[in-house]
């Protein structure tokens, strides 16, 4: 099993199905902490390092909520142009600097491989939050976690589902990451609707081949939505060379109620890593959606604090410390979500 202990968060290849495994039932033990039912100090005085020099709402703010929830305290540093990346300065030595500032770091950089090449500076663990067109590890984790809820709740597991996934495959690092891990599961269907433009790498998907799974490609929505999951993905506007070529795809592939009434299964659920583009050009996912039980965009963005915790907690070596530093929530209360 993997050792998370002191260990860099860099890709998904790094874990096996017995790691995942140990990691979702630490995130399930966060769960009193996330939904404010109980407090833990158990990293109290310890620093998050929060770099982000690409644009996110989700994962950045995930990230520190995480750590805090924790116990922790968070330092942020957002953008290129307001770090000293922009005036020259290497990622080694930005690592070397800002990693004695920080008992664990976060990292979202626009090109690919960026954030290993940090952590070989970095005195202290690195948590790749998105490098470019390259991973997503953590957003992968957490997706895998939402299906494994979302599949438990209709007495289901992972092995032999069948999922769809739809959209920008070809830049969309999130489905890349995903895929990767469920290749670590058994006996799976799993259908890659793009435009041929947009297709999925052919390393995803001889991985996918190479795990034993089938593996269906098709440019057609109709007739391949009857799966237990459905993933559509977003045009990745900023991996474009262009706006104009990004505007070619955009909106080629909308969901609504009328679309998953017909195609989909009564129980089929919808994921999506967000956010979504609900600009009328594109709609990815209606808002018509939104009372369907299965929609479960918002359950998946929540489960991405319970995630990152876990992994704060197991590279940290305190995961089974947690408890032990709980303590009850005053202000919050559990029957009406309100101030007392």
């Amino acid at each position: 099993m993997f050792k998370f202990e002191g260990a860099n968060i860099l890709s998904v290849q790094q874990f096996d199905r017995e790691s995942i495994e140990y990691l979702f039932r630490i995130a399930d033990a966060m769960q009193p902490y996330a939904h404010r039912h109980k407090r833990t100090h158990v990293l109290d005085g310890a620093i998050l390092g929060n770099l982000f020099f690409e644009a996110s709402t989700r994962t950045r703010v995930s990230f520190g909520t995480a750590f805090n929830l924790l116990g922790g305290h968070v330092r942020e540093t957002t953008g290129l142009k307001s770090s000293a990346l922009a005036k020259g300065e290497s990622l080694y030595d930005t690592a070397r600097v800002l990693s004695s500032y920080s008992d664990v770091i976060a990292m979202r950089h626009p090109d690919s491989g960026s954030v290993a090449e940090f952590a070989t500076g970095s005195r202290v663990p690195v948590i790749n939050g998105g490098d470019g067109a390259n991973e997503h590890p953590t957003q992968a984790l957490l997706d895998l976690y939402t299906i494994q809820k979302e599949q438990h709740a209709h007495q289901l597991g992972i092995d032999g589902m069948h999922i769809a996934l739809i959209g920008d495959l070809k830049y969309g690092r999130t489905v890349h990451s995903l895929c990767q891990l469920l290749c670590l599961y058994k006996d799976l269907k799993i259908t890659l609707i793009s435009p041929a433009e947009l297709a999925m790498p052919d390393k995803v998907i001889s991985a996918i081949e190479n795990a034993g799974h089938q593996c269906i490609i098709t440019e057609q929505l109709e007739g391949h939505l009857d799966a237990d999951i459905v993933y559509q993905t977003r045009i990745q506007q900023e991996r474009f060379p262009s706006e104009q070529e990004a505007n070619l795809y955009r909106g080629r592939f909308r969901l609504n109620q009328s679309i998953y009434t017909k195609h989909c299964k009564s129980n089929t659920v919808i994921m999506h890593p967000l956010p979504r583009d609900s600009r009328s050009d594109a709609n990815e996912l209606d808002n018509d959606l939104n009372l369907n039980p299965n929609l479960a965009i918002f359950r998946q963005a929540d489960n991405g604090v319970l995630v990152r915790m876990a992994l704060f907690a197991a590279t940290l070596g305190v995961e089974n410390l947690v408890n032990r530093y709980e303590s009850e929530v005053r202000w919050y209360s559990n029957k009406g979500n309100t101030v007392n």
